[in-house]
């Protein structure tokens, strides 16, 4: 028994201070803020809110056409016959159906435009966080953004040396 004790012992001190000399460095960012504050990213905003007020004006542009012509169509329907209301209704339907496409279009145009700006955006800011994570020892960091997870802020905070990297 006394030998199980010495071993026990002997066990919990090498496990325990073995522990302390494997201490990993943490740190913390808070990711969607750097991405957010890079130039890339302000720039990448700007280009997708100018597509968007372009598509917005070739769309807006199609409704208002599409609106006059079936207001005209209501208007002139009484004194139009049965066949040139079918048809005027298919064509009114058709037109409809392009707006409808083009609104479409135009949303999934620009939702890639900007998933394709951000990826290397994201790349660039990961490699920068590599960096100087490798440069402070840090072995993990932990993203900081607000519903992340991030409940305890005991290590080091790298979004300044981060954001020097970047150079910004």
């Amino acid at each position: 028994m006394k030998n199980f004790k010495s071993l026990l012992l002997i066990a919990v001190f090498t496990l325990g201070f073995g522990g302390v000399a494997n201490a990993q460095k943490m740190g913390h960012i808070d990711f969607e803020k750097l991405v957010a504050e890079m130039p890339a990213t302000k720039k990448l905003k700007l280009d997708i809110e100018k597509l968007g007020k372009t598509y917005q004006d070739e769309v807006e542009g199609m409704a208002k056409k599409l609106d006059a012509k079936m207001k005209k169509y209501t208007q002139e329907q009484n004194t139009q016959t049965k066949e040139i209301n079918e048809i005027r209704a298919k064509e009114v339907q058709q037109e409809n159906q392009r707006y409808e496409q083009l609104r479409q279009t135009a949303y999934q145009d620009m939702q890639q435009k900007q998933a394709d700006g951000l990826k290397p955006i994201i790349e660039k800011a990961q490699k920068a966080i590599e960096d100087v994570a490798a440069s402070k020892g840090i072995s993990y960091v932990f993203d900081a953004s607000m519903g992340k997870g991030l409940l305890v802020k005991k290590g080091e905070d790298l979004y300044a040396a981060v954001k020097a990297k970047l150079g910004f």
